[in-house]
């Protein structure tokens, strides 16, 4: 089961110290500075329970493994390892070790989390991870994969019901976080920009041009009817609007539909938008445009034949679909499917990227929709999240001030570079991709 991070009351008593963690703007060599409160994480105040052999075997494996790459990882007081490159400094080896035999990758996440491990790079220490993520386990245990990985839990597939609990665990969080973080459009996703190093003063105009390309793709103009799929905090119904379509928008967050009502009221469009608190699966009718900028990631692998048969019913003939989706090689995909993951744990539960192959052969298999046109831009996914990511570093007194621990911060700063090193390195991508029936005029 995920840990909620809502923030806590701020009323309540503080429990006993458990555990340490730094700030999340921390020296990496310096020691930690505040207390993990063991009620709201419970995971990061103490390490799980592991045996012996299986930490024994944990730690042989990440030794070699660190031994081999571009980093210098420095162990307690008196080892370092690696070949040289960014600094990653463990300052309980003991700790470290046993909670990645115990559980994995959401060990090691949850180490950072408290405090054991830090980098003053801690996007260039994960990138080459991600560089890596293919051949740190060795080949033998990547085969038996299925023995000692921790399987996805039951209680976050996307059941209409349990797509509400996942969905609002992330997005109803709070409207003042997210925007601390991300520009006055409130896109929550990848920005197109016309050249780089991208600069903050320019992020709104690189999201803007990221929705017009999409509602461009999907041919939205005067009188089209477009559904779109994943609200956000309204900015594409809001250009969709803009262009005289007439806009049914819909999404699982109570918080975003409220936000996303109270500004298109005040664009003075509210004539032309429809926000739903509904699930895709029950929308009615039919539309002559589609646009859902990366919601396909929250569908689940379960209901991706669900999700792409949903989008064929719902078009209207000679009608386009726009997609924004983050995706992942396919033989990543298929080893680790399966896998709980610490941005499942933590971020994003019910949550699996996809492949661009699995979403051609799911549409060629259940429907007559097709993949017509598809750009990637996974670099500019980079540059977006290095921009959230030192915007939201700024805003730490602000964060607190919202009622976040120190250790929620830290999760969220290695969220954004966790995610932000997976575009850096290739590993993962952003796709614009088009939909249309075979025959449909290009």
């Amino acid at each position: 089961m995920s840990v909620h991070v809502s923030p806590p009351s701020p009323t309540s008593p503080e429990p006993p110290v458990a555990a340490t963690a730094p700030t999340s703007g921390a020296d990496a060599t310096t020691a930690p500075t505040s207390a993990v409160d063991a009620r709201r994480w419970p995971d990061v105040a103490r390490p799980p329970r592991a045996s012996w052999p299986r930490t024994a075997v944990a730690e042989r494996i990440v030794r070699r493994a660190l031994a081999r790459l571009a980093l210098r990882v420095r162990l307690g007081e008196d080892e370092t390892l690696g070949l040289g490159g960014p600094l990653m400094v463990v300052r309980d080896p003991h700790a470290f070790f046993r909670r990645i035999g115990a559980t994995g990758l959401i060990g090691f996440g949850e180490s950072y989390m408290a405090g054991e491990w830090d980098a003053d790079d801690l996007v260039g220490v994960l990138t080459v991870l991600a560089e890596n993520a293919a051949v740190l386990v060795p080949a033998t245990l990547q085969r038996l994969r299925r023995v000692w990985a921790l399987k996805r839990p039951d209680a976050q597939r996307n059941t209409p019901e349990g797509s509400r609990d996942n969905i609002s665990h992330h997005y109803d969080l709070s409207n003042e976080l997210f925007a601390l973080f991300l520009d006055e459009t409130l896109s929550y996703s990848s920005a197109l920009f016309r050249g780089f190093p991208a600069d903050r003063t320019l992020l709104p105009a690189a999201q803007h041009r990221k929705i017009d390309r999409l509602l461009d793709e999907a041919r939205v103009g005067p009188g089209t009817r477009l559904l779109e799929i994943g609200t956000g905090w309204g900015e594409l119904a809001i250009r969709a609007a803009a262009r005289r379509a007439r806009v049914v928008t819909v999404t699982l967050s109570e918080e975003q539909k409220s936000l996303a009502e109270e500004r298109i009221r005040a664009a003075g469009l509210e004539d032309r938008v429809t926000v739903l608190l509904c699930d895709y699966r029950a929308v009615r009718g039919t539309f002559d445009a589609v646009v859902s900028v990366e919601m396909i990631e929250a569908v689940g692998e379960e209901f991706w034949p669900e999700y792409f048969t949903t989008l064929d019913r719902l078009l209207a003939p000679g009608g386009r679909i726009a997609l924004q989706a983050i995706t992942m090689p396919h033989d990543r995909l298929l080893a680790s499917r399966t896998t709980h993951t610490w941005i499942g744990k933590y971020i994003f539960p019910g949550g699996l990227i996809p492949s661009v192959e699995v979403m051609e052969q799911l549409t060629a298999a259940h429907t007559s929709l097709r993949v017509v046109e598809r750009d990637g831009f996974g670099p500019h996914y980079a540059q977006t999240l290095r921009l959230w990511r030192e915007r939201f570093a700024e805003q730490e007194a602000r964060v607190d001030a919202l009622g976040f621990d120190a250790t929620f911060r830290r999760m969220w700063t290695f969220y954004l570079a966790y995610s932000e090193a997976g575009f850096r390195s290739g590993y993962l991508d952003v796709q614009q991709m088009v939909l249309a029936r075979e025959g449909t005029t290009p």
